[in-house]
């Protein structure tokens, strides 16, 4: 499957995969070889920078993927990058590994179900337990909107537009 075609004619699962993975890359795209400088300037009265919002995705693919849909332990430290937050010694390619490295994870977990049916190990607050369906649509909706507001951030910090 090509990049442009997103998964068009795919099987639904393929395609979700598609989506996601497109997304990442963009995400990844806008940030990548920014200085450091660039990618920490809060652009918003809410917080926001650019390398924030990258390790903010770092920590919902960790949150939807691991920990609400297979159960696994999630260190405390991700509530600093699920929240925008750096850490001080953060670097545009640190937060970018660290990203891409729970990206992977979230693959393998996704791939490891039998189906997107399958309902997440645990309940969240106001939904019980999910579909890793729903996980991945949610997912694709948060990775999107992120992208959107990189797009804003990165084209007022280093003139860069478009994916």
């Amino acid at each position: 499957m090509s990049e442009l075609d997103l998964g068009a004619r795919a099987p639904e699962r393929e395609m979700l995969d598609g989506f996601m993975d497109w997304y990442r890359s963009v995400v990844v795209r806008k940030v990548a070889g920014m200085p450091r400088e660039l990618a920490t300037r809060i652009m918003t009265p809410s917080g926001l920078s650019a390398l924030g919002v990258v390790a903010h995705l770092a920590g919902v693919e960790v949150g939807w993927f691991a920990e609400t849909f297979a159960g696994e332990y999630a260190d405390p430290a991700w509530e600093t990058h699920g929240n925008f937050q750096l850490a001080p010694d953060d670097t545009v390619e640190s937060v970018i590994a660290e990203y891409q490295e729970c990206c992977e994870r979230s693959r393998r977990i996704a791939a490891a179900a039998p189906s997107l049916d399958a309902l997440s190990t645990v309940a969240t607050d106001l939904r019980g337990k999910v579909s890793l369906r729903w996980i991945m649509v949610h997912m694709i909706e948060e990775t999107a909107r992120h992208a959107g507001h990189l797009d804003l951030v990165c084209e007022q910090l280093d003139g860069r537009v478009g994916d």
